[in-house]
């Protein structure tokens, strides 16, 4: 595991480095995490380490628990299901409720995401296109002045993400289909089309979940 560098604040990279781990799957389903051994190994006190702990149980992606180590969260196919269902329901409320009064500089943020997403699947770089798909989703939900939804929607998004990187053989087709999405959902924000904007959402979350079920079923069928 890497070890901590000064130019963000400690727990801030504690956070990065331990989720990256965990997304990667170098920290495995109930792996222990130790909190003197984890804080050695990042070369930080307890305290950042703790920090980042808080924000990784908050996404679901570790267990703490009272009197024993932290835990990495497992994750399996009804999990994935489970965070992808919730998340269409409040993707498609959120672009409902944002899409007629959008600001045109989030469109140009949204638009700007979009030639990096390209720029990734052009270069292969298929952990930095989930990061981007993922801020794509977090741009619309920071529209909606529900903080609840805000947070809510950052995690089941946190979840998505992992759940695609445990497949990560799949994620070249997956990044292009998302991106042809990706690119609908923009027209019609460009266009205050609520409509138009709610459908491409709902087609694309649909979409999500087809794509992750026949490459789960692809997987477990070549194991």
């Amino acid at each position: 595991m890497k070890k901590i560098v000064q130019h963000e604040t400690l727990s801030d990279q504690a956070y990065r480095i331990i989720k990256q781990a965990i997304t990667d799957g170098k920290l495995k389903d109930k792996e222990s995490l130790p909190e003197e051994k984890l804080a050695k190994n990042l070369g930080i006190s307890r305290t950042p380490l703790r920090d980042a702990f808080a924000r990784l149980a908050a996404e679901g992606l570790i267990i703490q628990q009272k009197g024993a180590p932290a835990i990495v969260a497992s994750f399996t196919k009804k999990d994935s299901l489970e965070y992808m269902e919730l998340r269409s329901l409040l993707e498609v409320y959120n672009i409902e409720k944002v899409t007629v009064k959008m600001h045109k500089e989030t469109i140009e943020k949204l638009q700007e995401n979009l030639v990096s997403q390209r720029a990734a699947i052009n270069e292969n770089k298929y952990h930095e296109f989930i990061e981007l798909d993922r801020d794509f989703h977090l741009l619309l939900a920071a529209c909606n002045d529900n903080e609840e939804i805000k947070k809510v929607i950052h995690r089941m998004n946190t979840g998505v993400s992992r759940a695609f990187l445990i497949l990560s053989s799949t994620v070249p087709k997956s990044a292009e289909d998302a991106y042809e999405e990706h690119q609908e959902i923009i027209k019609a924000l460009e266009q205050k089309d609520v409509v138009a904007a709610r459908n491409s959402m709902l087609i694309h979350m649909n979409n999500v979940q087809k794509r992750f079920l026949s490459y789960y079923d692809h997987a477990k069928n070549k194991n």
